[in-house]
């Protein structure tokens, strides 16, 4: 661990829950590392995460946090950002907190495009619940409630949020940590809702049932699969059979910020109360 992230972690919760050779650290240190290049004051920062293992990274991180209920963070972040719209608002979900429970609250917060950043923990399984299978695991793979293989198809996050609205929608892994470090600078600083998508690895409860030997298998998994969206684009489709694209999938600075048209309207309601 580094003196970066020393600073910006709360060190008498050490050592952290996460199961050895989880992806969920890789995933806070490329965060950390982020917001250390952004500049920002640990104080101007607001941290939310839901329920799941990935909620955890709240109470790990010294910024303002607030651990919320299962599906509901990004609605605890809306409040926190039109209440303080200073804060840079950060929202930790797993895949089962974001598109399960909670996928009507990312369907909306895409729609809306208020300036936040979601960062989504996809591990394609409930991890800290006992393994059951979520709306992104894989079909034909195993879980605790899918004992001889899933049937339903899974969702695609990223694609998701993109036809919900967001202006900021990007996908890195927990094996491309450098370039996780990127896209949440990026996504950051975008003014709009922005998505970052992980794809990392749950060795436990995922790994175990479907074939996995070890934490450094499903990370070269990740690195044998994540193919740079620039590449994709001139790849035949056969050969993007059972991969997924990494980096910036889509930006867009057409569609107003969420806080400009909501000052328009609460300027109108002032004007109209002095007349």
């Amino acid at each position: 661990m580094g003196e970066i992230h020393e600073k910006y972690l709360r060190m008498d919760k050490m050592p952290h829950i996460w199961c050895a050779g989880c992806g969920n650290g890789i995933i806070m240190g490329a965060f950390i590392t982020a917001i250390d290049r952004l500049g920002y004051d640990k104080d101007e920062v607001a941290a939310v995460s839901g329920i799941g293992c990935s909620g955890r990274i709240t109470g790990y991180m010294d910024f303002n946090t607030i651990h919320t209920t299962h599906g509901r963070a990004l609605a605890f972040a809306t409040g926190i950002k039109l209440a303080k719209p200073r804060l840079k608002v950060f929202v930790f979900m797993g895949d089962g907190d974001a598109v399960a429970i909670g996928g009507n609250h990312l369907i909306h917060a895409c729609r809306r495009n208020l300036d936040m950043t979601a960062v989504i923990f996809n591990n394609h399984i409930y991890g800290m619940t006992g393994g059951q299978f979520s709306p992104t695991t894989f079909k034909n793979k195993n879980a605790t409630t899918a004992p001889y293989g899933t049937t339903d198809p899974d969702f695609d996050i990223a694609q998701l949020c993109i036809g919900a609205g967001a202006t900021y929608v990007a996908r890195g892994t927990s094996y491309h940590a450098r370039l996780l470090t990127d896209l949440i600078v990026k996504g950051a600083e975008h003014p709009g809702f922005s998505v970052i998508e992980v794809i990392t690895h749950c060795p436990v409860n995922f790994g175990r049932r479907n074939n996995f030997e070890s934490p450094a298998q499903m990370l070269l998994w990740q690195k044998e699969h994540g193919v740079a969206a620039r590449k994709a684009k001139t790849m035949p489709l056969e050969d993007m059979e059972g991969k997924f694209t990494i980096g910036e999938l889509y930006r867009s600075t057409e569609i107003p910020e969420y806080l400009e048209e909501y000052g328009r309207v609460i300027q109108a309601a002032n004007e109209e109360k002095k007349s």
